[in-house]
């Protein structure tokens, strides 16, 4: 009896031990979270995709088959789902905008144009956390995340003078004296192959916050392999070279990780918010509206209903609050049957989808629509056609999460990771508890699950 109570103690002792070991903050530990937007998985199998920094960082540590995204699979509510581990229902960035329902009229939030990270973002993010475990952080371009009180060193993604305004000052002055062309981003932002030039500045930004600041958590948005993907279309001559330029932009942050204090305590997460399908035609739902009397294409005109894009998906919201339930029939029944539509979502099967309902966010749309492949939706009213081809190919997001080509990617290398683990298809939910296991820090509010298959014993 002696014998079993001794062993009692001991398990209890060792569960304590283990609790305070995960949380107690790392201090002396480093996760770098890249973001390369719109880096489909199925890039990993496709011999003419040349990412050999990719395939050796898969090899060598955790890779997956795959990563889930949430819907609409675009960049604003997928990038703010990685840090958070919830769905944008719940984190309350749920597209790319959304329509204020008083006017009528759509309101950005990519690229941060109008609000501060606490003003849309709902829970806490892995970065607010790590701050408040007292964890260094540092956030290159990443979305959603302007005047974050939490990131230690920063720079929003947002265009014009957006550095000026909610970068950290110091480290723009410290960056300048270094040589790097910080005041180029508003200028780069504008060009149309300015992507190329700014992912190799925020990677240059990431070497040297990891060199010389040594942060505990770096989030960093790679952006050029979307911009081309966008204009040229998936697996293109041009996408080829772009996902060939963007693992030359992840080999620059792993030389920066060699070379920096914390060399082999860095843990790096090799991301993507969302898959790409190709696009041949345009749906044009709010032609139907038009034609139905519910869009005035006046200047100024009402709006009793109105449509709004995000690529390969679209958030239909009534206005005319006194016909919702008359409304939101006709439009089941007419948008439903348009060429290219796979599904429409009604609002009770939201929680399918991860998508806010109105009656708890007023942002949250009345019904979402999702596209088939080769379909993309506008918010046009032009013409009589709602189904029109396009003058040329070229490629979106947005669909549902369900298809293949939509999966992102999701590699995990260096400290804590496994060498050599397989996983099956993740979810992004599971991406912020994983890091937040291997900072040693707590997120409570996280939906997803830590991936533990990836983590070393």
């Amino acid at each position: 009896m002696l014998v079993v109570r001794r062993l009692a103690l001991c398990l209890v002792v060792l569960c304590l031990v283990a609790t305070t070991a995960i949380a107690a903050p790392r201090t002396d530990r480093c996760v770098i979270l890249v973001s390369v937007d719109g880096l489909a998985h199925f890039y990993r199998q496709d011999p003419r995709a040349d990412m050999p920094t990719l395939r050796r960082l898969a090899a060598e540590g955790a890779q997956t088959a795959g990563m889930r995204c949430s819907f609409p699979t675009v960049t604003w509510p997928n990038h703010t789902t990685l840090v958070t581990g919830v769905v944008p229902a719940v984190h309350g960035v749920i597209g790319n905008n959304y329509v204020d329902r008083s006017t009528g009229k759509p309101v950005a939030l990519i690229p941060d144009p109008l609000f501060d990270k606490d003003e849309i973002v709902k829970v806490p993010t892995i970065y607010d956390a790590a701050h408040a475990a007292g964890l260094k952080t540092v956030g290159i371009v990443w979305p959603a995340s302007r005047n974050a009180r939490s990131l230690d060193l920063t720079v929003p993604d947002m265009y014009g003078d957006g550095w000026t305004r909610f970068g950290t000052q110091s480290w723009l002055a410290e960056l300048r004296a270094e040589g790097l062309p910080v005041d180029m981003q508003a200028a780069w932002c504008k060009a149309a192959t300015g992507g190329v030039q700014r992912d190799w500045l925020y990677t240059r930004m990431a070497r040297q916050a990891i060199q010389k600041h040594s942060p505990n958590l770096l989030l960093i948005h790679l952006v050029e392999t979307d911009h081309v993907e966008h204009r040229a279309g998936p697996r293109s001559d041009d996408a080829y070279w772009a996902v060939s330029y963007a693992d030359d932009r992840i080999r620059d942050l792993v030389e920066g990780v060699e070379n920096s204090p914390l060399r082999g305590k860095t843990t790096i997460f090799i991301c993507s918010d969302h898959g790409f399908f190709p696009i041949t035609k345009d749906i044009r739902p709010n032609v139907v509206l038009a034609q139905l009397g519910l869009i005035d294409k006046a200047k100024g005109g009402k709006r009793s209903a109105f449509v709004l894009s995000q690529g390969g998906g679209a958030a239909v919201y009534i206005l005319d609050d006194a016909r919702r339930d008359q409304i939101a029939q006709q439009l089941r029944d007419q948008l439903g049957h348009l060429e290219g539509v796979e599904a429409v979502i009604e609002s009770k099967d939201f929680g399918k989808i991860g998508q806010a309902r109105r009656e708890d966010d007023p942002h949250g749309a009345d019904m979402w629509l999702a596209a088939k492949r080769n379909y993309s939706f506008t918010d046009s009213t032009d013409g009589d056609n709602p189904v029109v081809p396009r003058q040329s190919a070229a490629g979106t997001h947005g669909y549902l999460p369900s298809h293949d080509d939509l999966l992102a990617t999701c590699v995990m290398w260096g400290a804590g990771i496994q060498p050599g683990a397989k996983l099956d298809t993740v979810s992004n939910l599971d991406v912020a508890p994983t890091i937040a296991r291997l900072l040693g820090i707590e997120l409570p509010t996280a939906q997803g699950k830590v991936m533990a298959d990836a983590l070393a014993p």
